[in-house]
Formats: C-alpha cells, sequence, structure tokens
C-alpha cells in the first residue's frame, strides 16, 4: 500500500479522535451570529505589554508532497511556491517543516550497521530522491523567498532501533526508558542518525533550525510510527540534546509534535521534570488533532509551536461556508493559538496536495493538472504570516466588541501589525488607541482585507492622528492594519493628573469627576476620552466623568486628552466599584452554573429570581467576571461585554418574571487563564442576593 494512501487512512482514524475531543471548538468556529452593523466599538493596543516572541507560519510538505511539486512543470512549481511562500503575492509562510523518512528508499541509514555501536553506513540525499524532494524544495523557497526556518521530526528511528524491529506500528527506541532490546541500547545512535541528517542539509546550504526524535509519540500507525511515553521520549532526549549540542551545528532540538496540545503538556512536563531534557530542549511542539492549542502549556517557558493539524473531507476553498475547513473557521484557531495559547509558531498540515493523492482538505491549495488552486485557509495564514514577521512580539490588544478577535504585534523593524477577526456578521467601525507602541501621529496604516470577495487585498489608507486611528471591519471578514515604525517627535506635549483611585456604589450616581491635563503649548483645546469605564459611567470631551454605576467590580480606566494638533497624553487608574446592599438583601436572586467547560470555552446558564413584591418589568443583569472570559454568543439574552464587566438584558419574551418567578437565560464563551465564576450580581442596578 502506498505511503499517501495509508497516511489517508490513518488520518481518518485520527481525524475521528479529533472530532470526539474538540468537537466543542469546532462548532464554535462555524457559528455565525446575526444582527445589524455594530456601533462604533473601542480597541486598546499597548505595546507595553508584552507575551510570547514570534517564529512564523508554516506547513510540511511530507511523505512525497516536496516531490510532487519538485517534479510539476515549471510554471505550476513556481506558481505553487509562490502562493506558499511568497510575501507579496501569497501565504508568505517562514517555516517548512521536514519528514525524516525511516522506511527504505527515504532514509539516510538503510541498513543496521551490526549493533548500536558499530560505524553507521549513511547514504547520500540523492540516493533518497533529495529527501523526497524536501531538499530541492528547502532551497527553492531560501533562493527565491529567503526562507530560511526548515526544521525537521522523525516519524519514526528505523526499525533495527525500535522495540518492534520495524519503522511501522509504533514501537520504541531501544534503551528509552523500559524498553530493552537483546542488541543494546540505540538511542546514541539514533542521535546521531538525527545529526547526520541535520548535516546534509547545513551542508546543501539549508541548516535546519530544530530536529525532533518524533511525530505523535502518542499514536500507532502502519507506516512511520513510534509509541513511546513522555518519559521514553525524556530519556531519548537525554542522549540527543548533548549530541546536537556538541555537533558543531546551529540546530537545536524541539519535542515532541503530540497528535493534540492536552497531549503536548504531557510530554512537555515529562521534559520540565528531566534537567538534561529541559537544558538542550529549545520548542515545545504539538498538534491540533486530538485536541485544539487553546490555553499555555503548563509551566513551559520556552517556545512553543503547533506544528500539524488540518480536516479531511471533500476539497474546499471557500472562506466562509460554515465548515471546519473554511478560512474563516481557521483564522478563528490560529487567533485562538497566538493569544490563548500564546503559540511561537503555527503550522497547518501540508502546504501542496493534489485530486489524485488524497483530494481533501490536507492542504493549503491543490494542485490539480497544471493548475494550482488556493483555497480560504491559504488566505487566513496570509493575513497573519505576510505582516508578523519572525521576530516579532505579541503585544496587548484588547476590543470591547467580544464579536472581534483582535491581536497585535510589533516586528523587529518596528513596524506595527494589528490583526482584527470579526466573527459578526454586521460591520464594526473601531476606533484604534495606540499607547507604547512607537508608532508616529500621520503614519500611513494599511488595510489587507480578506473575506468572501477580497483575499489580502489592500484597502484605502487612513493615518494615526492623537495615538489613535479609526476603521470599519466588514462582518465575517479579516483585516490585518499595517503601519510603518516611526518615533513620536517633535509637537507638543499633553500630561494627563491621575484622578488617583476612585470608588462607587452599584446605583448611586457619580456627582462628578473631572479630569485635568496640561498642554506644552498655549492656546490650545483638549479634547477628552476614556476606555475601561465601569458599566453606567461616561467622559464628556471636556473631561468630566458622571453616571451611575451599574456593575460591581474593578475596573482599569485610561482617560486620553488629545489636543487639536493630535498631539496626546494618557493616565491609567482604578476604580471599584461595590455592589449595594451589602451582600445582598435585595428584592432579587442570581444563580450562575457553568454547564460545560473545556479547554479554552464553556458555557453557562444565569437564572433571576424575583424575590420581592412586585413584578419586573424588563431586566438588565450586571456582573464582572474574575478571570479572562469573553462572551461570544447568548440565547434568551442580549448581553454586551466592556472589558471583565458584561450585562445582560432580557429578550422580547422573557421581560417580565413575577413575584416568586424566575427566568434564565445562557451563553457561550472563551477563556485563556481563569474561568472563575462571578459571585456579585445586579438586576436593574440593584444588588442581589
Amino acid at each position: 500500500m502506498s505511503v499517501l494512501t495509508r497516511r489517508t487512512d490513518r488520518r481518518k482514524i485520527v481525524s475521528l479522535a479529533a472530532s470526539l475531543s474538540v468537537l466543542g471548538a469546532c462548532t464554535l468556529a462555524v457559528v455565525v451570529p446575526s444582527g445589524p452593523a455594530y456601533a462604533a466599538d473601542s480597541a486598546s493596543i499597548n505595546g507595553a505589554t508584552t507575551y510570547q516572541t514570534m517564529a512564523g507560519f508554516g506547513a510540511s510538505e511530507a511523505f512525497g508532497e516536496a516531490g510532487t511539486v519538485m517534479n510539476a512543470p515549471s510554471a505550476v512549481q513556481q506558481q505553487a511556491l509562490a502562493d506558499l511562500y511568497s510575501p507579496t503575492t501569497g501565504a508568505g509562510l517562514t517555516i517548512l517543516r521536514n519528514e525524516i523518512g525511516a522506511d527504505s528508499g527515504n532514509t539516510i541509514e538503510p541498513n543496521n550497521p551490526g549493533g548500536p555501536n558499530a560505524a553507521p553506513n549513511y547514504v547520500p540525499m540523492s540516493q533518497t530522491g533529495q529527501d523526497q524532494g524536501q531538499l530541492w524544495f528547502a532551497q527553492q523557497i531560501k533562493a527565491r523567498y529567503g526562507v530560511t526556518n526548515v526544521y525537521a521530526d522523525a516519524w519514526s528511528a528505523p526499525g533495527y532501533m525500535k522495540t518492534n524491529n520495524s519503522a511501522d506500528n509504533g514501537g520504541q527506541v531501544c534503551g528509552s526508558a523500559g524498553a530493552s532490546c537483546s542488541s543494546g541500547d540505540w538511542r546514541q545512535a539514533y542521535s546521531n542518525y538525527l545529526v547526520q541528517y541535520a548535516k546534509d542539509y547545513a551542508a546543501a546550504g539549508v541548516p535546519l533550525t530544530y530536529v525532533g526524535p518524533s511525530n505523535e509519540p502518542d499514536f500507532s500507525a502502519n507506516y512511520d510510527s513510534m509509541t513511546m511515553s513522555p518519559a521514553q521520549m525524556a530519556s531519548v532526549l537525554d542522549v540527543l540534546g548533548p549530541t546536537v549540542k556538541n555537533s558543531g551545528l546551529s540546530t537545536q532540538v524541539s519535542c515532541c509534535a503530540a497528535t493534540g496540545w492536552p497531549k503536548a503538556g504531557q510530554y512537555a512536563a515529562a521534559i520540565e521534570a528531566d534537567p538534561t531534557a529541559l537544558a538542550d530542549t529549545a520548542v515545545a511542539t504539538g498538534h491540533g488533532y486530538s485536541g485544539a492549542p487553546t490555553s499555555p502549556l503548563p509551566g513551559w517557558t520556552k517556545q512553543a509551536w503547533e506544528t500539524e493539524w488540518s480536516t479531511f473531507d471533500g476539497f474546499s476553498t471557500a472562506w466562509d461556508d460554515g465548515s471546519d475547513a473554511s478560512g474563516m473557521s481557521w483564522a478563528q484557531n490560529i487567533d485562538q493559538g497566538l493569544t490563548g495559547a500564546n503559540l511561537s509558531a503555527y503550522l497547518y498540515w501540508w502546504g501542496s496536495t493534489t485530486t489524485s493523492e488524497n483530494g481533501d482538505n490536507e492542504g493549503l491549495l491543490e494542485i490539480n493538472g497544471n493548475s494550482v488552486v488556493p483555497t480560504g485557509r491559504l488566505w487566513a495564514f496570509a493575513n497573519y504570516s505576510r505582516y508578523i514577521h519572525p521576530g516579532a512580539v505579541r503585544i496587548g490588544a484588547s476590543s470591547s466588541n467580544s464579536a472581534v478577535d483582535l491581536s497585535a504585534f510589533k516586528n523587529p523593524d518596528g513596524s506595527l501589525a494589528v490583526v482584527a477577526l470579526n466573527t459578526g456578521s454586521g460591520s464594526d467601525a473601531i476606533n484604534y488607541s495606540l499607547a507604547n507602541t512607537g508608532v508616529a501621529n500621520g503614519a500611513t496604516v494599511t488595510p489587507y482585507l480578506t473575506n468572501n470577495s477580497n483575499s489580502v487585498a489592500a484597502q484605502g489608507t487612513t493615518t494615526v492622528a492623537g495615538g489613535a486611528f479609526s476603521a470599519t471591519v466588514p462582518g465575517r471578514s479579516l483585516v490585518t492594519y499595517v503601519i510603518p515604525a516611526g518615533t513620536v517627535t517633535g509637537g507638543n506635549t499633553v500630561t494627563v493628573t491621575s484622578p488617583g483611585s476612585q470608588t462607587g456604589t452599584v446605583g448611586t450616581a457619580v456627582t462628578g469627576v473631572q479630569i485635568q491635563a496640561a498642554d506644552s503649548a498655549a492656546g490650545q483645546t483638549l479634547t477628552y476620552t476614556a476606555g475601561g469605564l465601569p458599566a453606567g459611567l461616561s467622559i464628556s470631551s471636556s473631561g468630566l466623568i458622571t453616571g451611575t454605576p451599574s456593575t460591581a467590580g474593578t475596573s482599569t480606566v485610561t482617560v486620553t486628552a488629545t489636543d487639536s494638533t493630535g498631539a496626546a497624553g494618557s493616565a491609567t487608574f482604578s476604580w471599584t466599584v461595590s455592589g449595594g446592599g451589602g451582600g445582598g438583601t435585595g428584592t432579587c436572586h442570581v444563580d450562575y452554573a457553568r454547564t460545560n467547560e473545556w479547554p479554552g470555552g464553556f458555557t453557562a446558564n444565569v437564572t433571576i429570581s424575583n424575590t420581592g413584591t412586585t413584578a419586573l418589568n424588563g431586566w438588565t443583569a450586571g456582573w464582572t467576571f474574575p478571570g479572562d472570559q469573553k462572551i461570544t454568543n447568548a440565547w434568551s439574552a442580549t448581553t454586551t461585554q466592556n472589558g471583565a464587566a458584561v450585562s445582560a438584558t432580557n429578550a422580547a419574551y422573557n421581560g417580565s418574571i413575577a413575584p416568586g418567578a424566575n427566568t434564565s437565560f445562557g451563553f457561550q464563551g472563551t477563556f485563556t487563564a481563569n474561568d472563575s465564576s462571578p459571585t456579585s450580581f445586579t438586576v436593574n442596578g440593584a444588588a442581589c442576593s
């Protein structure tokens, strides 16, 4: 049976397992909220808040896919390479993942040398079809597009190094923890084998960035595979790490590419518990099949990469057709991986595939005869990979509209990439405030739009003024805003005086907090705006904050004053609102219950009971999340969220609650690190028990 056929069978099995374990995440990805265009919203980009450093985005051409491109007509070669790796016309991918083959004809050490301590007989890559075309492919993308991040994983050690004496059907490396063989301990020979593969690439002008000793060690297949526990992988790394370190190569070690993110956490934990393995393992890797990357690997402080994931249904090019293969779904997957799991790299499975091979959605593009057919998935990757460069740092980004997934990155050259994914059906006008980014007033902002009608299409530009810019994101669309590097120089200086920490009580009006600011230039009129105010409060253009707090909790408020030249200054302070009535002797009672939870997501049900003597005719419930939850959709109520503060207003059919009666509503949401339940609630501004 051919390799490609075997891989198809295997992927159907993994896909079934994945559908059972990440069904919730896949379902979330295709929900299409309805409704009119949103009112103007706000977003904050803060360069002082930093997260992971990015390595890039990529795909693999394993199992002969690279060879398919290598042997295609020249025009097809050029188009496929450009669609995948061109930073101007294609996805601009920056990483290629190789398969280190163990089968005869694909491996550099096809024959048992006679034992683990015997001298190996390596063969050149000219005898392995240029490493199944992968060496040719790596050389092409380096020469054409400057791509230098090529790394490789071994699906299996050669069979004679394993307990089952076969490259296929699982088995362990002899000498790893609990895996003894009569032939001896092969861990050093296996490490030498992997280093030789890396040396071959370095000699060919394409040094590997990382080499990994496994692919999906938690899964056995009837092709190249190993089934090795976390402890066994750590024991292999005990030998591989020092061997690579002492090889004279720049290559480092990655591990372990488990089938899903929760499994990857188990392997990372084993590495963390082994000082020798941890010392020389630079990157933890995992896939998305049996569990999507939605949260950081527990305890892992080095880079984490998602290195393989795809779907397996019939080939589709759609941007937004409600399927898990659509570009819109993959844009959501990427966003969640970058912002939820703090991934430094995000890779699809195959870059290219063909109709005569698997003919499904395992590739970002399909080669069909003399045609190269890109997909919505490819353009989803493009909106990230073209503009988020290797070495970029993810910085703080938040949106007042929970339907807009927002992320921001500062590139090594100082340019800024702000990525907005509007999962709602209506357009959303957003004012983006930029703090601590080094972006100059007057800088040009160029949007690049992908949706059903556009594929990374440049749109009309706008400019930064007063440390902010405004733009509209169409519904069901992905937009990347690119802003060149610059330093704010000259001009006026605006200094805002912080009023200090503020307090208030739900239902008690704020008499007025006047914000004061000074301008270095005479005769300037200052205009004030604020972000993060407690629900129920607002600020006038002259800087006066008034209103009646409706939700208990602590908010971080940033007030900005802008003069007529665009110069701006800000001050940040906290505002704590207590739930009046001291713990709730009011005429309402609220029960909050999580009804389901999975990594990075949850559903909850809220029940409002009228404990008073008069009917509630129309209600708005309020609370503040103690964690980092974000509501994505709701039923039997309309929800709005500002930071952690949430309000939920009745639907047309459940607004009246008689004395002694109750009504319920529910919602679905996401979280990164904390899904703790809120404990303080209000209804119509009054505290509830």
